[in-house]
């Protein structure tokens, strides 16, 4: 009888699932403006939108739709309208001549609970507060001068880089494990001064916080219906990772908070890094919006 009742259920249940979707689908594209002007795109199913169109190879299914409905074209994915643009004279259109219309950001579960409810600069709305952290990129912490202060130790991180794939002559190397570990030692050093020692558990956050907010995700194809990130389970992983990350994170500010104080004790001044920099803007910046702790580590993730 038990077992009976779970095979009813675990068909049962998807089916509704199913139908309550495609109900909220229906209903919301019955609401939408039917006069709006859209790009041309491929052919629509209820429920899914053009998601079957993908195939396994995104990209190439991608080009091959541009070639036969132009380098500006229309997708529905689920719930969300998504124009694909496929040529550099079209990408200048989007992203300079009418670059402020299309500024904002699409609303991704994963990077708002990663990026402490997008204060991150990836994925932040447009407004005062985007431009206020775009001037902090451009004029502080990526500033040509301050780039190259950074010239010594990407020219160390990279000798050791050379070094670790000469010794390996003759025998079978991951390229890949080689390149994020010269990757991630040079955001150490250059982000937090030197290699943290949370490295090892940075790297391995940072992986996940790649996989997820990239991945695909059908609670963001279907914002509408917040059950399907308890449903996907997406909402526990991410907000996993982000408790993860958080503690490494929390340990970066506060040892750089404890290490300004010793440097001033003794009067030192080794240069500032990018953490520094930003604890002092946090702290003497005369800024519109505050950069409090919660900021400035949702800008070092970036």
């Amino acid at each position: 009888m038990g077992l009976e009742l779970h095979i009813s259920l675990s068909i049962i249940l998807p089916f509704f699932l199913l139908v309550f979707i495609l109900i909220i689908t229906l209903w919301r594209s019955k609401t939408k403006n039917s006069n709006s002007k859209l790009p041309p795109g491929p052919r629509k199913l209820p429920l899914i939108g053009s998601i079957h169109h993908l195939g396994t190879l995104p990209h190439r299914s991608l080009a091959r739709l541009a070639s036969q409905y132009g380098s500006l074209m229309h997708m529905q994915l689920g719930e969300l309208y998504c124009i694909v643009v496929s040529s550099p004279e079209m990408a200048k259109e989007v992203m300079n001549t009418h670059d402020i219309i299309f500024a904002n950001r699409p609303y991704v579960l994963a990077a708002d609970v990663i990026t402490y409810g997008s204060k991150g600069m990836t994925f932040s709305p447009q407004g005062t507060y985007l431009r206020q952290m775009r001037k902090i990129c451009t004029m502080e912490l990526l500033a040509q001068k301050r780039v190259q202060s950074f010239r010594s130790i990407r020219e160390q991180e990279l000798s050791i880089f050379v070094k670790e794939i000469s010794l390996s002559e003759g025998s079978p190397i991951n390229i890949s494990e080689k390149i994020n570990s010269l990757a991630y030692g040079l955001l150490s050093r250059i982000a937090f001064g030197k290699k943290s020692k949370d490295q090892q558990a940075y790297i391995e956050h940072m992986k996940d916080v790649i996989e997820t907010v990239t991945g695909f995700s059908l609670a963001d194809l279907y914002p509408s219906i917040g059950l399907l990130q308890v449903l996907t389970g997406i909402r526990t992983r991410v907000e996993k990772i982000h408790r993860g990350m958080d503690r490494i994170l929390e340990n970066i500010v506060r040892d750089h908070r404890e290490k300004t104080l010793d440097t001033k004790a003794v009067g030192e001044d080794k240069g500032e890094d990018l953490v520094d920099v930003l604890l002092r803007l946090q702290k003497n910046g005369d800024l519109q919006h505050p950069l409090s702790d919660t900021v400035v580590k949702a800008t070092i993730l970036v």
